[in-house]
């Protein structure tokens, strides 16, 4: 076994050509900054709570794993561009090093923006050589884990806008973090009647097929033995979660599982995350109001509900007769004839504990680290948001997060016990 952490890289299918995998390496980090853009260098400073992360320190991350882990193991005259920002910029990564405290990133002020820029430059040129002169048993080696930090790089991208609308929402004058008029921030509205469709019953597959890239958290494809039941063929909207509150949702404890009642009465949820109720003072009219990355805008009805907890999910659920899908049943939902808002929409909670498959193993070396030391305490969220990177979803991907967890892009889609 090789005695660099990070030489043994994970085992994935064989990918793209090197001109195609640059070409990606290339237009991914370029949407990176694109989407930091907007952002004064103030607002990339800020962290506005210890579950998020600036702007600048996404920046700095993703250039940071490219380095850490593609760089350092494959390219023997690559030169750090700073060794100290090592410790500043590794994630969770135990095998590779120190670690600033995640809480304080915000206190980052230095290094400076633009030279976060100049070390994203540099990664950037390192990784052209890299990708341009290996030889081809070191490109074989590399390859993997360059795909690797294209798709991570895309995770952060969405976590770029997650983090920064919940630092937005904490100042009072509720900016914006693009016009108003910006279509890409814009959910589709949803058909308002609601159809219940039999979804596959008995022995399923589930799990990566093996085509393309995939997590090892993916994996491995095995049967799942579903009893016969029916899943909505789209998510619920805002107009419905409405209803939800009106009918006393939120004051109603027997909808609610224990720690969500008590996590719920004592941060005093009324309402999703973002969602401004009449009487707030920062309302500019006498309707519900929702706070995005478009900035303030009167509730639409019909567009699916964002920003809600497991809990709060799992509660309206039991309010509308029904439960969440578990993730097999919404896996296999995925190819059902008029199944709709499976993608780019919503990230959709359901009631599956993030766990590892029957015969899961974690990558080799320090990607080892990237997804099976977090199975514990997590709920899996299927699908994708309107703030994932485009061509990142896939049916088998497993979204996980803290079941408190509400500044994400997470909505939900009713299931029910049975054959329609």
């Amino acid at each position: 076994m090789s005695s660099n952490p990070i030489a043994a890289g994970p085992v994935m299918p064989a990918g793209a050509s090197r001109q195609a995998l640059a070409e990606r390496f290339a237009a991914v980090r370029a949407r990176t900054v694109a989407l930091a853009a907007p952002l004064s260098p103030e607002d990339q400073c800020v962290q506005s709570m210890p579950e998020a992360s600036p702007t600048k320190w996404h920046l700095a991350h993703t250039s940071w794993f490219f380095e850490a882990v593609v760089l350092a193991a494959h390219a023997p005259d690559y030169q750090v561009f700073e060794p100290r920002w090592h410790h500043l910029f590794n994630s969770y990564y135990e095998s590779l090093g120190t670690r600033h405290p995640r809480p304080q990133r915000g206190l980052l002020t230095r290094p400076l923006l633009a030279s976060v820029h100049r070390y994203r430059a540099h990664v950037e040129a390192g990784m052209e050589q890299l990708m341009t002169q290996a030889d081809g048993d070191t490109w074989r080696a590399a390859q993997p884990l360059i795909e690797l930090g294209v798709q991570h790089e895309q995770q952060h991208q969405e976590l770029i806008l997650t983090d920064i609308l919940h630092a937005l929402s904490c100042n009072p004058l509720l900016p914006a973090y693009e016009p108003v008029d910006a279509p890409a921030l814009r959910l589709a509205t949803a058909t308002p009647a609601l159809e219940w469709l039999a979804g596959p019953a008995g022995p399923v597959r589930i799990g990566h097929a093996g085509e393309g890239f995939a997590f090892d958290n993916e994996g491995p494809r095995h049967t799942a033995w579903l009893q016969p039941y029916r899943i909505a063929d789209r998510l619920v909207t805002c107009g419905e979660y409405a209803d939800f509150i009106a009918d006393g949702g939120y004051r109603r404890p027997a909808l609610w599982l224990s720690d969500g009642w008590a996590l719920a009465q004592a941060q005093q949820w009324q309402a999703p995350s973002y969602w401004l109720a009449p009487d707030d003072p920062r309302a500019p009219s006498s309707q519900w109001q929702v706070f995005g990355l478009d900035g303030v805008r009167p509730l639409d009805v019909h567009a699916p509900v964002l920003h809600l907890s497991f809990y709060e999910a799992a509660a309206y659920a039991e309010w509308a007769g029904a439960r969440l899908p578990t993730e097999a049943e919404w896996e296999a939902a995925c190819e059902l004839p008029g199944i709709r808002q499976m993608n780019g929409h919503a990230w959709q909670w359901t009631r599956s504990s993030y766990d590892p498959y029957p015969g899961y193993r974690p990558w080799s070396g320090a990607v080892a680290e990237y997804n099976g030391k977090f199975m514990v305490g997590q709920v899996v969220l299927r699908g994708s948001s309107l703030a994932t990177a485009p061509g990142h979803a896939r049916a088998s991907y497993r979204n996980f997060f803290a079941p408190a967890a509400r500044w994400q892009f997470s909505g939900l889609r009713l299931a029910k016990d049975g054959a329609c």
